[in-house]
This record gives C-alpha cells, structure tokens and sequence, in this order.
C-alpha cells in the first residue's frame, strides 16, 4: 500500500505540539514497517529533522501560503505519487480530494466558546480556518482519530460522528525523557537559576493554557512560602504578562520569574529534570503530552481535574481545580512542606509514564491503515 502522510511543518525551527506528534509517528513508522510504501509532504524549513529511508520518501512541497498548501499542493502531490490512502495529521484537510482520508482530529477547541481577550491573529486565524474547512471534510474521512477518550466522546456528541467511523490512539514521549544524574541547566537558564528551586510552567496567551489564575496562584504561594521558588516558563508578550500582574495586583512575582524565550525541546528534559515541580494547569487538553514528560522525568506534576488531564495523569496524580488559584497555591506549597507526598508523587509519575510510548502509537496507527486498506 502506498500512504501518503501530511506533515506540512515539521521542518519549521518552532515546532509545537502536533509537529512533534506527527514527526515522531514517522520516525517510528520508518522502524517497524519495512511492507508499506510512505510518501511524507513536508513544507521546506530550517530543521529537516527527519530523512528518507527504503520506502519511506520526504517530499518537499513550496508553496506560499497553509492553506494553498494543505487544499491545493498536498492532494496535487499525493495524486502524482498515486497514494491509495492520505492521512491528514492536524485537525484539517483537503475539501476536494478524491483520495480516501485518515484524519488526526486532535480536539474541537475551534468549536467551543471563545474567549474574548484572545487577540493573537495567529491562533484567530487557525481558528477560523479550522471552523471553515473541519465540517466539509468529516463526512469524506474513513476514520477519524483522536488522542484520548474524552477528546473521542466529545467529538461523537458534537460532531454526531458515527462511533464505528472514530478511533483514539494515545500520544507517546520520548524516551529521552527520564530521570537524569547531574544534567545541567541550558546556559541561559543556569544564569538565572539554581536547579530544584524553581517550579516550570508552560504557560503562554492562549486562554486555554490558564496564565493568568497560574501566576495568580503564583502570587498567592509567594505570599505564603518561605523558599519562594521561582517561576521559569516560556517566552510571555510583556504587554500580555504586564495586563495580568496590573489586573491582578500582583507585582510581588516580577522579580520571581524567569522567561528565557522559546525553550527547544532538546532542553526539556534538563528543565524538568531540575524543576522542583512543573505546572501543567490547563483548563482543556485534549492530551497533554507536557504532563507525560514532566512526569517521565520524575519531577512531581500538579495538573488539571478537566478533559484529558485525569485520563492521562492517572486517579493518584495531583489534580486541582484549574479555575481556583488557592487550590493551585496550596499543592505548591504542600509539596514543599510534605516530603512524603513529594516523594510518592514523583513515584507515580514515573509508573504512570511507562503505560505511554511512541511506539505504541505507531503500531496503532500501522493496524488500522492496514483494517482500511
């Protein structure tokens, strides 16, 4: 069978969450099935982070624009190729394909209530584009997959997708995450830090991921701690961070956190691995592939009583309310103060990690292009 794969951004240097998904699906799938023909589309980039091999080929495809790419180059290439089946590996699709379709529909965010302090013209125009082009192409998919039951019961209510038309493949890690002996901090980071005596956060201005009740509840730990760990999380727009803290009353965390800008996921596993705890305090995830890092590192995880969070961290994970920032603050201060429960938290995370691999993932995803052949 020839398999056409659509991984439009995995060379981009930024990668975000779905990237890394698809990108570690091909690596895998170059192990374990030497039957198959793939043709993988690609947009040119600065990182060409994966290779062809015997019959897995990287094709470049140019074209100015996501959206001419995706509806015009993709199904142009995948019919010149003369793939039988086009998996399409983030949320959206060709409308005019004739190829059949496996579609990753990872969530349905772009359904949901919106909120209105979200000013980013990227996310607003992903949003768009999701909500203009998802509804024309469900009815010609022959499987849609989702990444956790949730995400998957979600879909069938909304969407009124047929249950025998969904699949849920879990994400995976890398095994590169793991607990590490003496790994030091990247060099921009060790500058300003001092290892297990900050908490991780990776919060950014999408309203899903919580910023604000996070540093709330930041705040609220300062007040309140005697250590007064500090806060390291990604790259914030001053303007964003400067709304929160003036809106909040909470200038106390300025000189607490640390923002070194975009943190490359070859630094993640030193980060997590020197954290004292790691914030995953969304409010909706469809997965969390963050919370099976941290928690794949040892580094005790406080996360979410919402969506995926309590499928994927499992019934002895440490789940909070992520609308309350007492309830935040308290965890973060419990860990402090509860060596024991540090200590089991760290355990379970760990046992919790091990029912979670990439390669699961893609013997999943082999078995059922194989079924729909």
């Amino acid at each position: 069978m020839k398999i056409g794969i659509e991984a439009q951004r995995i060379f981009r240097k930024n990668k975000h969450g779905m990237d890394y998904v698809v990108l570690q699906e091909i690596r895998e799938l170059q192990q374990i099935d030497k039957e198959n023909e793939y043709f993988v589309f690609v947009k040119p980039g600065e990182d060409p982070c994966v290779e062809s091999t015997g019959n897995v080929h990287i094709i470049e495809l140019k074209c100015p624009s996501y959206p001419l790419w995706e509806q015009w180059a993709l199904p142009r290439a995948a019919r010149h190729y003369g793939v039988d089946l086009l998996h399409c590996t983030s949320n959206t699709a060709p409308i005019w394909c004739n190829i059949p379709l496996v579609l990753t529909l990872h969530d349905i965010i772009f359904l949901e209530p919106r909120d209105k302090q979200n000013h980013s013209l990227y996310q607003n125009m992903g949003w768009l584009y999701r909500r203009l082009v998802v509804p024309r192409i469900l009815d010609k998919c022959r499987r849609i997959i989702t990444v956790s039951n949730f995400e998957m019961e979600n879909i069938i209510a909304k969407l009124q997708i047929p249950r025998q038309r969904m699949a849920m493949i879990y994400n995976g890690y890398n095994d590169w995450f793991k607990p590490l002996d003496n790994c030091p901090l990247p060099d921009v980071i060790s500058q300003k830090l001092t290892p297990h005596d900050y908490f991780f956060f990776l919060g950014n201005t999408d309203p899903k991921k919580n910023t604000e009740r996070t540093l709330v509840a930041y705040s609220k730990y300062l007040d309140r701690s005697a250590a007064k760990r500090k806060l390291l999380m990604a790259d914030l727009d001053p303007e964003y961070l400067n709304g929160i803290i003036e809106r909040n009353r909470i200038d106390n965390i300025r000189p607490n956190i640390v923002m070194p800008g975009y943190i490359v996921n070859s630094d993640l596993p030193s980060i997590y691995n020197n954290a004292f705890a790691f914030l995953y305090t969304s409010l909706r995830e469809s997965f969390g592939i963050p919370l099976l890092e941290g928690m794949a590192c040892g580094v005790p995880v406080i996360t979410s009583n919402t969506s995926s969070m309590p499928e994927i961290g499992g019934p002895d994970a440490i789940l909070v309310n992520p609308e309350s920032s007492d309830q935040i603050a308290d965890m973060m201060l419990r860990l402090e103060s509860d060596a024991a429960f540090y200590q089991q938290q760290k355990q379970i995370g760990l046992e919790r990690a091990k029912l979670f691999s990439w390669r699961k993932t893609a013997e999943q995803l082999l078995a059922l292009y194989q079924r729909i052949k």
